[in-house]
């Protein structure tokens, strides 16, 4: 490219003009191989090398990765602590939420013990806390009251008058609860091996944080009876939430006075001692074990005072001490539990992918998803013959493992050998529990989702679409159980996507005759867009005009390129393919110009710039100074390269450049403020 001075007005370029081989040739442009068949992929992928076997292993047990690198004397005490606090956590939360799962407590402290183990292995994520969670506890315990209601039980009598055999009806419960277990971790760990962890991104944030709001008020009316002492009938189907809130309300007047106290005081003690903990935080070593320590009062007191017998307080009976072998589940209640399985397997990975990665984006590690799948998968597939059922990641737990120090799954394996020495040595001493303690426990610990109702002013503000599907899959939760719930909650969510999709928002902007301003032409009457045409096209003598051509501008054209810093295009979408992004900066650029030079804008302006530069830093009016030229020289070796809109968008970034840059200023003109003269 060469350039000629014409006049201090005006400037003169020549360029040549490339067709679409020409500019392959100069480009360089690239070529590939065409892509191999499947026969060769699949060829490839069988192929055995020894990096490609460890390569291979260390993706499927990511123990052998990072264990043999752990440090002790970086990690051990951390993780030592942290497995503590989250050991002594699991014991009353296990034996909680088994009461959700309609199962006894044991099956609980069952379920905080083997899945851990095994996601000690397999899993990928330093921080969360794999276990019982309430949202997937009610999930399991819906389809085992389902299959195993109390009326099927009935012995010497009718439903009014008879009594239950519970030791059938438990035994029944668990291998339902097994079969669904198995079943959830073969389709977890089915999606993770053909890579299916994007399914995920199906189940936006506003959904998951929706469902689990909605899962809280189910868990939250189900507690209740214990809260009361009474006996309300099971509902099922549609509007079952609102039926059984009736019935227990119809049923205060026979509420239990020694249990309700039982509760009452309870839950007092557990919310002082709560928010002490969240108030003290940063103060104390470790956070209050209020709930062992409540779970341990309770049961002595009870068993000192004779409240079982004195007052019938209903507690949760004998734990049996040791461990049973494994046993497989029952294959035949596969096709009773299929869709229930496949709605806790979609549920419990969206809720532990999602802390996962939010501890990993705080401490900067990655987690692989289709391994978390693969993870969880395996943890939920081998608790189904060790008599657990399904397990995710709990928020409270996993937010003590990482504030107490645990920097890896060391500190899981910890809280498991806790756990370990419970169900073997400690369990049996919590036979005289009562069910109202265990119940509160669940209570407090639905607080964090209880919060998540302020996401609905927030999303008002912020996205109402979001907002939209939030409701929507509260409400359908709420009405029409937790498994068709999620379903219209999906179907709904992915509704949206597709409108969005389809029926984008943009704005073309023209420009505000007389001023620098473009805003949307349907809106704004005096906004036009008008076709941006050169000051002159001709062609040199001597120049031949299918090769070459030369473009004539002013200085004042090239001013006119600049553009205010607060002008933007508000769009979804790429206006005619020509500007890239949601942006459109000059109506100009979507015209197919040629690259305008800034040789001699920079050339021709500079001396000028420097004078005005110099006068305005050391002037009254500092703050003023919105112009620098020091860029100019980088970007004009740059344009030969560059696109119409993206020269447009850089020449504005030089021009307008944010205010009070001192120091910037100082090292482009060699000029230190305090060296200005009023």
């Amino acid at each position: 490219m060469e350039k000629r001075e014409r006049s201090a007005g005006d400037y003169f370029v020549q360029r040549r003009v490339l067709d679409e081989v020409g500019l392959d040739e100069v480009a360089q442009k690239g070529t590939w191989a065409p892509k191999p068949r499947l026969a060769e992929r699949l060829k490839e992928s069988l192929r055995c090398s020894a990096p490609r076997l460890k390569q291979a292993a260390l993706s499927w047990i990511p123990v052998l990765g990072w264990l043999p690198r752990y440090s002790l004397r970086e990690n051990a005490i951390g993780d030592l602590v942290s497995g503590c606090s989250v050991g002594i956590m699991h014991l009353p939360q296990g034996m909680a939420y088994a009461l959700l799962a309609s199962l006894r407590p044991v099956f609980g402290l069952y379920t905080s013990l083997y899945p851990v183990l095994v996601y000690f292995i397999f899993g990928t994520s330093r921080h969360i806390s794999i276990g019982t969670f309430a949202v997937i506890s009610i999930m399991i315990g819906s389809v085992t009251e389902r299959l195993a209601p109390d009326s099927a039980f009935m012995v010497n009598g009718t439903n009014e008058t008879g009594s239950v055999d519970l030791e059938a009806r438990d035994a029944f419960r668990v291998e339902v609860a097994c079969s669904l277990t198995l079943l959830t971790g073969l389709f977890q760990i089915l999606l993770g091996v053909v890579r299916f962890g994007f399914v995920v991104t199906y189940l936006s944030e506003p959904l998951i944080r929706g469902y689990t709001t909605a899962s809280a008020c189910h868990v939250c009316v189900s507690q209740l009876k214990y809260l009361f002492g009474v006996t309300p009938a099971r509902f099922t189907g549609p509007l079952a939430l609102l039926y059984t809130l009736v019935d227990i309300c119809r049923l205060l007047p026979q509420t239990r006075v020694p249990e309700l106290v039982v509760s009452l005081v309870a839950l007092s003690v557990l919310i002082v001692v709560k928010e002490i903990n969240g108030c003290y935080r940063q103060k104390l070593p470790l956070p209050i074990p209020i709930e062992l320590i409540v779970i341990i009062a309770a049961t002595a007191i009870t068993h000192f005072c004779g409240l079982t017998s004195k007052y019938s307080v209903d507690v949760v009976g004998e734990i049996p001490s040791g461990l049973k072998a494994p046993r497989a589940p029952d294959a035949s209640l596969f096709s009773q539990v299929i869709g229930d399985a496949f709605a806790v397997a979609i549920v419990g990975y969206a809720i532990n992918i999602s802390l996962g990665k939010t501890f990993a984006l705080k401490h900067g590690y990655k987690v692989d998803s289709n391994q978390e799948l693969v993870a969880l998968g395996l943890s939920n597939t081998v608790g189904g013959f060790f008599q657990c059922y399904s397990v995710t990641s709990s928020l409270s737990r996993s937010l003590v493992q990482e504030s107490t120090g645990g920097k890896t799954q060391v500190a899981g394996l910890i809280s498991s050998i806790i756990v370990l020495v419970t169900v073997l040595k400690i369990g049996s001493l919590f036979s005289d529990l009562p069910k109202a303690v265990l119940s509160t426990i669940v209570f407090v610990n639905l607080k964090g989702m209880f919060r998540q109702l302020s996401d609905v002013p927030l999303l008002w503000r912020t996205n109402q679409v979001d907002l939209l599907v939030w409701l929507v899959t509260f409400f359908s939760t709420i009405l029409l159980n937790l498994d068709l719930g999620l379903a219209v909650s999906i179907g709904f969510s992915m509704l949206t996507v597709i409108f969005r999709m389809q029926l984008p928002r943009y704005s073309i902007l023209g420009h505000i005759p007389g001023t620098d301003l473009y805003l949307d032409t349907e809106t704004y009457k005096e906004s036009a867009l008008k076709p941006w045409k050169p000051a002159s096209w001709k062609a040199e003598s001597g120049i031949d005009p299918q090769s070459q051509v030369s473009v004539k501008h002013t200085r004042e054209e090239d001013k006119s390129l600049s553009l205010p810093t607060g002008s933007r295009m508000h769009s979804e979408r790429t206006l005619e393919g020509n500007m890239p992004g949601s942006a459109v900066r000059n109506p100009r650029a979507l015209q197919p110009v040629s690259p305008v030079s800034l040789r001699g804008l920079s050339s021709s302006l500079v001396k000028e710039l420097r004078e005005s530069q110099q006068k305005a830093i050391c002037g009254a009016k500092a703050a003023e100074a919105r112009l620098e030229v020091g860029p100019l020289a980088q970007l004009e070796q740059e344009e030969h390269r560059l696109p119409t809109w993206e020269l447009v968008r850089r020449l504005e970034g030089v021009i307008r450049p944010p205010r009070g840059n001192w120091k910037h200023f100082s090292n482009v003109w060699g000029t230190d403020r305090s060296s200005c003269h009023a």
